[in-house]
């Protein structure tokens, strides 16, 4: 009977430290080893592209935040109220009634403070990215608010145009996605512009 007693005890031993071993070598050195490479190829992603003023870190490249007044460049709008803890497209359907609504009261919101026709909006500045913090607008839509940007921050519009030209990313190695300006590192720039 001992013995029997004996072979289990001996039985649980390298199952046991198979997975000790499996835990310490694929859950800690793994992460450790990817989390090194990533912040020695790549310092800047690694970190979250966080941007800074001085040592402060007010914002992230990869993360919308949102703008109040009208001497800001808006971003796309955010089911998750630009929280990144809560991050999410709304759910809805297009042919969701609630939906069509808040797109159509958005459309005519955009419309009536960039001083355009409903049709002349971009949809990107009345609908949600499926994440809900999308940092990126399309070029058309950072051109739409230039005109309204340059009149509240008293700059002249080629001024305003040159900083979203300037901020404008083509698509991703010439052939994937689309062009789109990164509302955050754009509103930078225009505040160290209006210093000047």
């Amino acid at each position: 009977m001992s013995s029997h007693v004996l072979q289990d005890r001996a039985a649980w031993r390298p199952a046991l430290v198979l997975s000790l071993v499996a835990l310490l070598v694929m859950g800690l050195l793994y992460a450790l080893i990817g989390t090194g490479l990533a912040r020695v190829a790549f310092p800047e992603q690694a970190t979250g592209s966080l941007l800074r003023r001085g040592d402060t870190v007010i914002g992230s490249a990869l993360v919308a935040q949102p703008f109040a007044g009208d001497q800001w460049f808006q971003p796309r709008p955010s089911a998750a109220k630009y929280d990144p803890m809560s991050a999410a497209g709304s759910n809805q359907a297009r042919s969701n009634p609630d939906a069509i609504k808040r797109v159509d009261d958005a459309i005519a919101q955009v419309a009536a403070r960039e001083g355009v026709s409903p049709s002349q909006v971009p949809s990107d500045l009345v609908t949600q990215s499926g994440g809900g913090l999308d940092p990126d607008i399309s070029p058309a839509a950072a051109r739409i608010q230039i005109a309204r940007v340059a009149r509240a921050r008293g700059l002249p519009v080629e001024t305003v145009a040159a900083l979203v030209q300037s901020h404008t990313t083509g698509k991703q190695f010439g052939v994937f996605g689309e062009p789109r300006v990164n509302v955050v590192a754009l509103n930078l720039a225009l505040e160290d512009a209006a210093k000047r």
